[in-house]
């Protein structure tokens, strides 16, 4: 009886464990039909989208991100300055209005991106305490075209780039040219300007000038479910001389997490003889010995930023 009675419990329990795998790997097999399933949903809504991206009529967007790192240390003795404050905070704006019609295009599109940082060592009482501006980035630009066909257009272009916190338009640039406009589809635009004016304005003349030259516009945005992304290279290339040339190239990037908030990122890279000329002689260079275009080192001025995002 008892031999009888271990052997059905045992039979039991293999069937149950049996049942429980089964169970499992059902599971298992729905889950992976529902997420085929939701994979199918989401390209027939993309593809809904780019139908709608393609109808005439305005389209605006804007996405931001904002980075904040704060510390404070006091009595920390394994470090050099035991009481420290210490704080970073960035962020970047970008935005866009766009106005697609079956004969011409108007696009608008701004970048701004702002950061502040700190380093107060509180055992020294001549540290500046207060936070102070680092990135400092504002570029607008306003694209008109008039269609010849389906993706050429005759174009004019105005792009506007200074900084907002310190040295507003110290120097500050506007191009302003016409040439043609290649629209292979509705998220890149490339714009070539062989007729363009860049005109520079500083306090000081006798580094930054204005010149005629070519400009070259690249730009890519889009937005695929819950990322977006941006994508904008701005060259002008003088004809006077290539010490007067400069290209700026940033790049957005946002991930949407739960409903408008996510994680986004920026990076940016800009080549500039004539600033990299203006900051060496007003930060390295003996007043006697000022630098000039030969002997200026013009190294590759970068930043990026990392933090929460906001989708518009």
């Amino acid at each position: 009886m008892k031999k009888l009675l271990l052997s059905s419990v045992l039979l039991i329990a293999v069937t149950a464990a049996f049942a429980q795998t089964q169970t499992e790997e059902e599971l298992k097999a729905l889950r992976k039909e529902k997420k085929d399933s939701i994979a199918q949903i989401q390209s027939r809504v993309n593809a809904i989208q780019s139908k709608i991206d393609a109808l005439p009529g305005w389209k605006k967007g804007a996405f931001g991100t904002v980075g904040v790192n704060l510390s404070e240390f006091s009595n920390w003795y394994s470090q050099g300055s035991a009481d420290v404050s210490s704080g970073n905070i960035g962020l970047t704006a970008n935005a866009f209005a766009n106005l697609k019609q079956p004969k011409y295009f108007w696009r608008n599109s701004l970048n701004i991106n702002l950061g502040w940082v700190k380093f107060d060592d509180k055992n020294d009482p001549t540290d500046d305490d207060s936070f102070q501006e680092a990135t400092d980035v504002f570029n607008i630009s306003s694209l008109y075209g008039y269609r010849l066909n389906e993706k050429l257009a005759i174009s004019a272009l105005g792009e506007y780039r200074t900084t907002l916190l310190n040295n507003f338009n110290d120097p500050g640039y506007l191009d302003f040219g016409v040439g043609g406009t290649w629209t292979p589809d509705d998220y890149l635009v490339v714009v070539v300007h062989p007729l363009n004016y860049n005109f520079v304005f500083a306090d000081d003349d006798t580094v930054f000038n204005s010149s005629l030259g070519a400009k070259v516009v690249a730009d890519y945005t889009r937005s695929i479910g819950k990322v977006s992304f941006k994508s904008n290279l701005s060259m002008f290339y003088s004809y006077e001389s290539s010490d007067l040339s400069n290209y700026t190239w940033i790049n957005s990037f946002s991930y949407t997490l739960w409903k408008n908030i996510g994680i986004g990122f920026e990076f940016g890279i800009r080549g500039n003889k004539q600033e990299a000329l203006n900051f060496a002689n007003n930060n390295l260079a003996p007043m006697a010995d000022p630098f000039t275009f030969e002997n200026v080192d013009n190294q590759l001025q970068s930043y990026y930023l990392i933090g929460l995002n906001y989708k518009f």
